[in-house]
């Protein structure tokens, strides 16, 4: 996958949000008085970042954006696109310029690039394990607090696709929503009322009740939330072919072939995002040449 999704994916807000979000990651760290001590501006070095196991990959282009905040030009070479799979003692990318800088960004690079590649990583697996059904793989809003748009473009890079990145791409009504306005056919009114036009609506279905209801209104997709596979299949056989569906809940990699069996066009995975293990980057100097 190259880079260019990168490029796409990181425009306008969310490039805002990336920048501002490494801007914190590099204050947070502080002046780095160990390499100030030892190196001035003008000692250069030349290092590599290395997999150190086999994992597909996703945030090699945030590398160049954060040495940009130390001031001084360097060089940077990505060996590999975002989204490929790399084996361990691959060198992902090469670095080269003041010593002091590279030190000084080397946690907060490697702890993006661990951090999202461990997510596309989770990703791909997913999508491997639903291979041979129709249903597509989602995320959630379920990111950490200003790394939405970095979370999700890892899952992206794993093969996945985004559900909503903010509250207004998608009306969602879920549960707080519908018992606080009543029902869900009164929730869509009123949505449908102050909204001109109105975007898409999703409405979270707890029971086959609920399904019926909502498969009256027009809505755009039905999630099914944590119901059993016999419920779920009733469920599925209730809703027309003009409206979406989706499964979310108590789904793992174990259980996701299996659910897909059942027939939605899609399943929405927390996991992907709040329980991805980081895959594991090193950077190392290198004699220059």
């Amino acid at each position: 996958m190259p880079n260019n999704l990168f490029d796409e994916f990181f425009q306008a807000e969310a490039r805002m949000f990336l920048l501002a979000t490494i801007r914190i990651a590099l204050a947070e760290d502080g002046s780095d008085l160990t390499s100030q001590g030892l190196f001035t501006d003008s000692d250069m070095a030349q290092a590599m970042i290395v997999a150190k196991q086999q994992t597909v990959v996703a945030g090699l282009p945030i590398i160049p954006l954060v040495l940009e905040f130390g001031g001084q030009e360097c060089q940077v070479h990505l060996n590999v696109d975002d989204g490929e799979t790399v084996s361990a003692g691959t060198m992902v990318a090469a670095i080269q310029g003041p010593a002091s800088q590279l030190l000084k960004a080397e946690r907060v690079m490697l702890n993006f690039l661990c951090h999202l590649s461990g997510i596309a990583n989770l990703t791909a697996q997913y999508v491997q394990a639903l291979k041979g059904t129709k249903t597509t793989l989602l995320d959630t809003r379920k990111t950490l607090p200003g790394l939405r748009f970095p979370e999700k473009y890892a899952v992206l890079a794993g093969g996945g696709k985004n559900h909503r990145l903010t509250l207004s791409d998608m009306l969602m009504l879920k549960d707080n929503h519908i018992d606080r306005a009543g029902s869900i056919t009164e929730a869509v009114r009123q949505l449908q009322t102050v909204h001109s036009p109105c975007p898409p609506i999703e409405v979270e279905c707890r029971t086959l009740e609920e399904v019926e209801e909502a498969c009256k209104c027009d809505i755009k997709r039905i999630m099914l939330d944590n119901m059993d596979a016999e419920t779920a299949r009733t469920a599925l056989s209730m809703v027309p072919e003009a409206i979406e569906t989706e499964i979310s809940g108590n789904v793992s990699l174990e259980t996701i072939h299996d659910i897909a069996e059942i027939g939605p066009d899609f399943i929405s995975v927390g996991k992907l995002t709040h329980s991805a293990p980081s895959s594991d980057f090193s950077m190392q100097f290198v004699p220059l040449r």
